[in-house]
Protein backbone atom coordinates (compact mmCIF):
# COMPACT_ATOMS: atom_id res chain seq x y z
CA UNK A 1 0.00 0.00 0.00
CA UNK A 2 0.58 3.97 -0.24
CA UNK A 3 -0.40 5.42 2.65
CA UNK A 4 -0.72 9.03 2.43
CA UNK A 5 -1.89 12.37 4.13
CA UNK A 6 -3.74 14.67 2.22
CA UNK A 7 -5.97 17.61 2.16
CA UNK A 8 -9.41 18.43 0.63
CA UNK A 9 -12.03 20.42 1.03
CA UNK A 10 -10.39 22.04 4.18
CA UNK A 11 -9.68 18.88 6.32
CA UNK A 12 -6.44 16.95 6.49
CA UNK A 13 -6.99 13.22 6.19
CA UNK A 14 -5.29 9.50 5.76
CA UNK A 15 -5.80 7.89 2.86
CA UNK A 16 -3.91 5.29 0.34
CA UNK A 17 -2.89 6.11 -2.92
CA UNK A 18 -4.41 4.05 -6.17
CA UNK A 19 -3.07 4.61 -9.35
CA UNK A 20 -4.30 8.26 -9.93
CA UNK A 21 -6.87 8.26 -7.17
CA UNK A 22 -6.59 8.83 -3.43
CA UNK A 23 -8.82 6.30 -1.02
CA UNK A 24 -10.31 7.92 1.81
CA UNK A 25 -9.29 5.60 4.80
CA UNK A 26 -11.15 7.78 7.25
CA UNK A 27 -14.26 6.00 7.62
CA UNK A 28 -12.69 2.51 8.05
CA UNK A 29 -12.57 1.64 11.43
CA UNK A 30 -10.05 2.12 13.76
CA UNK A 31 -8.68 4.70 11.42
CA UNK A 32 -8.42 8.19 13.35
CA UNK A 33 -6.47 11.14 11.96
CA UNK A 34 -3.21 9.90 13.06
CA UNK A 35 -0.61 8.43 10.43
CA UNK A 36 1.74 7.48 13.66
CA UNK A 37 -1.36 6.17 15.16
CA UNK A 38 -2.34 4.33 11.87
CA UNK A 39 1.46 2.80 11.74
CA UNK A 40 0.97 1.50 14.95
CA UNK A 41 -2.18 -0.79 14.22
CA UNK A 42 -1.10 -1.31 10.56
CA UNK A 43 -1.01 -5.08 11.52
CA UNK A 44 -4.68 -5.20 12.61
CA UNK A 45 -5.98 -2.92 10.04
CA UNK A 46 -3.87 -4.26 7.40
CA UNK A 47 -6.68 -6.09 5.52
CA UNK A 48 -9.30 -3.32 5.81
CA UNK A 49 -7.30 -0.79 4.79
CA UNK A 50 -6.27 -2.86 1.77
CA UNK A 51 -9.97 -4.14 1.13
CA UNK A 52 -11.18 0.21 1.02
CA UNK A 53 -12.39 1.04 -1.86
CA UNK A 54 -14.37 4.26 -1.59
CA UNK A 55 -14.23 7.09 -1.15
CA UNK A 56 -12.40 8.38 -3.84
CA UNK A 57 -10.74 11.31 -5.15
CA UNK A 58 -8.56 12.30 -7.84
CA UNK A 59 -4.94 12.41 -6.95
CA UNK A 60 -4.95 15.80 -8.99
CA UNK A 61 -7.56 17.01 -6.93
CA UNK A 62 -6.26 17.08 -3.37
CA UNK A 63 -3.37 18.67 -1.71
CA UNK A 64 -0.68 15.68 -0.34
CA UNK A 65 0.18 16.52 3.01
CA UNK A 66 3.47 14.91 5.14
CA UNK A 67 2.92 11.56 4.91
CA UNK A 68 3.54 11.58 9.12
CA UNK A 69 3.91 14.71 10.64
CA UNK A 70 3.99 13.78 14.32
CA UNK A 71 7.22 11.25 14.42
CA UNK A 72 8.54 11.09 17.93
CA UNK A 73 12.02 11.08 16.54
CA UNK A 74 13.28 11.96 13.50
CA UNK A 75 16.98 10.39 13.35
CA UNK A 76 19.60 10.62 10.53
CA UNK A 77 22.47 9.26 9.58
CA UNK A 78 25.76 11.12 8.56
CA UNK A 79 28.52 9.66 5.82
CA UNK A 80 26.97 6.94 5.07
CA UNK A 81 28.12 6.59 1.25
CA UNK A 82 31.35 6.28 0.12
CA UNK A 83 31.22 8.53 -2.15
CA UNK A 84 29.99 11.35 -0.09
CA UNK A 85 32.36 10.50 2.68
CA UNK A 86 35.11 10.55 0.17
CA UNK A 87 34.00 14.37 -0.72
CA UNK A 88 33.18 15.30 2.92
CA UNK A 89 37.11 14.08 3.34
CA UNK A 90 38.41 16.23 0.59
CA UNK A 91 36.48 19.02 2.36
CA UNK A 92 38.92 18.35 5.75
CA UNK A 93 35.89 16.58 7.70
CA UNK A 94 37.29 13.38 8.34
CA UNK A 95 35.39 9.85 7.81
CA UNK A 96 33.57 8.48 11.07
CA UNK A 97 34.57 5.49 12.32
CA UNK A 98 31.41 4.24 13.32
CA UNK A 99 27.80 5.12 12.42
CA UNK A 100 27.59 9.08 12.93
CA UNK A 101 23.75 9.95 13.89
CA UNK A 102 21.69 13.30 14.25
CA UNK A 103 19.07 14.51 15.43
CA UNK A 104 16.49 16.65 12.91
CA UNK A 105 13.84 18.31 15.27
CA UNK A 106 10.51 17.30 13.92
CA UNK A 107 9.52 20.98 13.71
CA UNK A 108 11.29 20.65 10.47
CA UNK A 109 9.09 18.31 8.49
CA UNK A 110 7.36 19.42 5.80
CA UNK A 111 5.04 18.18 2.88
CA UNK A 112 6.56 16.47 -0.81
CA UNK A 113 5.34 19.88 -2.99
CA UNK A 114 6.14 22.82 0.53
CA UNK A 115 8.60 25.31 0.14
CA UNK A 116 11.88 25.12 1.54
CA UNK A 117 12.15 28.63 3.53
CA UNK A 118 16.18 29.66 3.47
CA UNK A 119 16.85 31.62 6.61
CA UNK A 120 18.08 35.21 6.87
CA UNK A 121 20.56 33.93 8.98
CA UNK A 122 22.18 31.28 7.08
CA UNK A 123 24.05 31.57 3.22
CA UNK A 124 24.38 27.60 2.89
CA UNK A 125 20.92 25.91 2.62
CA UNK A 126 22.17 22.76 1.06
CA UNK A 127 19.86 19.70 -0.39
CA UNK A 128 20.29 16.35 0.93
CA UNK A 129 18.45 13.29 -1.10
CA UNK A 130 17.97 10.40 0.92
CA UNK A 131 15.83 6.90 1.48
CA UNK A 132 13.98 7.64 4.71
CA UNK A 133 12.09 4.53 6.35
CA UNK A 134 9.46 4.56 9.08
CA UNK A 135 9.54 2.30 12.01
CA UNK A 136 6.43 -0.08 12.49
CA UNK A 137 7.09 -1.87 16.01
CA UNK A 138 8.06 -0.85 19.03
CA UNK A 139 11.69 -2.37 19.62
CA UNK A 140 14.76 -2.46 21.47
CA UNK A 141 18.09 -4.67 20.98
CA UNK A 142 16.87 -5.79 17.68
CA UNK A 143 19.57 -8.25 15.28
CA UNK A 144 20.35 -6.87 12.16
CA UNK A 145 19.00 -10.20 10.68
CA UNK A 146 15.66 -9.29 12.23
CA UNK A 147 15.81 -5.76 11.71
CA UNK A 148 13.18 -5.51 8.65
CA UNK A 149 10.35 -7.38 10.30
CA UNK A 150 9.94 -3.85 12.25
CA UNK A 151 9.90 -1.61 9.39
CA UNK A 152 6.47 0.12 8.46
CA UNK A 153 7.57 1.56 5.19
CA UNK A 154 9.54 4.12 2.90
CA UNK A 155 9.53 7.63 1.78
CA UNK A 156 11.53 9.90 -0.06
CA UNK A 157 13.44 12.65 1.97
CA UNK A 158 15.13 15.51 1.48
CA UNK A 159 17.49 16.52 4.68
CA UNK A 160 18.04 20.14 3.89
CA UNK A 161 20.88 21.53 5.55
CA UNK A 162 22.17 24.74 6.64
CA UNK A 163 26.04 23.98 6.48
CA UNK A 164 27.07 27.59 8.19
CA UNK A 165 25.09 26.43 11.14
CA UNK A 166 25.77 22.58 11.17
CA UNK A 167 29.20 23.26 11.92
CA UNK A 168 28.60 25.70 14.90
CA UNK A 169 28.00 22.65 16.82
CA UNK A 170 29.46 18.90 16.55
CA UNK A 171 26.12 17.29 17.17
CA UNK A 172 24.95 18.99 13.67
CA UNK A 173 21.30 19.54 15.15
CA UNK A 174 20.88 23.12 14.53
CA UNK A 175 21.97 23.37 11.19
CA UNK A 176 19.47 20.30 10.12
CA UNK A 177 16.16 21.53 12.09
CA UNK A 178 14.73 24.94 10.53
CA UNK A 179 11.44 24.92 9.74
CA UNK A 180 10.68 23.62 6.50
CA UNK A 181 13.77 21.76 5.81
CA UNK A 182 12.47 17.84 6.36
CA UNK A 183 9.89 17.68 3.22
CA UNK A 184 9.34 13.86 2.87
CA UNK A 185 6.99 12.17 0.99
CA UNK A 186 4.95 11.86 -1.05
CA UNK A 187 3.71 8.75 0.67
CA UNK A 188 4.68 5.92 2.53
CA UNK A 189 4.87 2.86 0.54
CA UNK A 190 4.73 0.05 2.90
CA UNK A 191 7.52 -2.82 3.00
CA UNK A 192 5.49 -5.42 1.65
CA UNK A 193 5.82 -3.69 -1.79
CA UNK A 194 9.89 -3.13 -1.82
CA UNK A 195 11.61 -6.77 -3.02
CA UNK A 196 15.21 -4.54 -1.67
CA UNK A 197 15.15 -1.52 0.09
CA UNK A 198 18.90 -1.66 -0.74
CA UNK A 199 18.32 -1.37 -4.93
CA UNK A 200 16.34 1.37 -5.54
CA UNK A 201 17.74 4.02 -7.65
CA UNK A 202 17.84 7.67 -6.32
CA UNK A 203 17.98 10.86 -8.61
CA UNK A 204 18.24 14.51 -7.37
CA UNK A 205 18.42 17.74 -9.64
CA UNK A 206 18.01 21.63 -9.53
CA UNK A 207 16.16 22.99 -11.98
CA UNK A 208 16.66 20.37 -13.72
CA UNK A 209 20.01 19.81 -13.65
CA UNK A 210 21.56 16.49 -12.18
CA UNK A 211 23.13 16.88 -8.70
CA UNK A 212 23.07 13.42 -7.22
CA UNK A 213 22.33 10.14 -8.78
CA UNK A 214 23.01 6.62 -6.58
CA UNK A 215 21.90 3.34 -6.06
CA UNK A 216 20.86 2.89 -2.18
CA UNK A 217 23.08 -0.04 -2.58
CA UNK A 218 26.02 1.87 -1.88
CA UNK A 219 25.34 2.43 1.85
CA UNK A 220 28.06 1.80 4.05
CA UNK A 221 25.70 0.75 6.61
CA UNK A 222 22.76 -1.28 5.59
CA UNK A 223 19.00 -0.06 6.94
CA UNK A 224 19.45 -3.30 9.35
CA UNK A 225 22.43 -2.68 11.06
CA UNK A 226 21.48 0.77 11.27
CA UNK A 227 18.09 -0.44 13.43
CA UNK A 228 20.40 -2.73 15.21
CA UNK A 229 23.04 0.11 15.89
CA UNK A 230 20.17 2.64 17.45
CA UNK A 231 17.77 0.04 19.03
CA UNK A 232 20.84 -0.95 21.46
CA UNK A 233 20.72 2.29 22.46
CA UNK A 234 16.76 3.71 22.95
CA UNK A 235 13.71 2.12 22.28
CA UNK A 236 12.43 3.02 18.67
CA UNK A 237 8.71 3.54 18.51
CA UNK A 238 5.93 3.11 15.32
CA UNK A 239 6.23 6.29 13.64
CA UNK A 240 10.12 6.99 14.32
CA UNK A 241 11.31 8.38 10.83
CA UNK A 242 15.00 7.37 10.04
CA UNK A 243 16.72 8.82 7.08
CA UNK A 244 19.43 6.41 5.76
CA UNK A 245 22.13 9.01 4.04
CA UNK A 246 22.70 11.03 0.94
CA UNK A 247 25.17 10.10 -1.47
CA UNK A 248 27.49 12.41 -3.69
CA UNK A 249 26.71 15.58 -5.13
CA UNK A 250 25.87 17.62 -2.36
CA UNK A 251 26.13 21.38 -2.57
CA UNK A 252 28.80 22.03 -0.04
CA UNK A 253 31.36 20.09 -2.53
CA UNK A 254 30.72 22.07 -5.44
CA UNK A 255 29.70 25.22 -3.39
CA UNK A 256 26.53 25.49 -5.17
CA UNK A 257 24.19 25.83 -2.27
CA UNK A 258 20.43 26.84 -2.76
CA UNK A 259 18.64 30.44 -4.11
CA UNK A 260 15.55 31.73 -4.14
CA UNK A 261 13.83 30.12 -6.98
CA UNK A 262 15.62 26.50 -7.13
CA UNK A 263 13.28 23.97 -7.46
CA UNK A 264 14.82 20.69 -5.66
CA UNK A 265 13.25 17.30 -7.02
CA UNK A 266 14.13 14.27 -5.16
CA UNK A 267 12.97 10.78 -7.08
CA UNK A 268 13.26 7.12 -5.84
CA UNK A 269 12.77 4.13 -7.99
CA UNK A 270 9.27 2.61 -6.97
CA UNK A 271 8.57 5.57 -4.10
CA UNK A 272 7.77 8.50 -6.19
CA UNK A 273 9.29 11.65 -5.87
CA UNK A 274 9.03 14.89 -3.86
CA UNK A 275 9.48 18.76 -5.22
CA UNK A 276 10.46 21.86 -3.22
CA UNK A 277 10.92 25.61 -4.52
CA UNK A 278 13.56 26.94 -2.38
CA UNK A 279 12.08 30.84 -0.90
CA UNK A 280 13.85 33.44 0.93
CA UNK A 281 12.46 34.17 4.47
CA UNK A 282 11.08 37.86 4.04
Amino acid sequence: MKLCRFEESGSIRLGKIVDDTVVDLSGVPGVESSMRALIAALPKLRAALESAREPTFELAAVRLVAPISDPQKYLAIGMNYKAHADEAAAAGIPNPKTQLWFNKQVSCISGPYDSIQLPKVSTQVDYEAELAFVIGARCRNVLAADARRVIAGYLVANDVTARDWQFRSPTYTLGKSFDTHGPIGPWITTDDEIADPHALGMRLTVNGEERQRTSTGDMIYSIYEQIAYLSTVMTLEPGDLIATGTPAGVGIASDRFLADGDTVRVEIEHLGSIENVARAEL
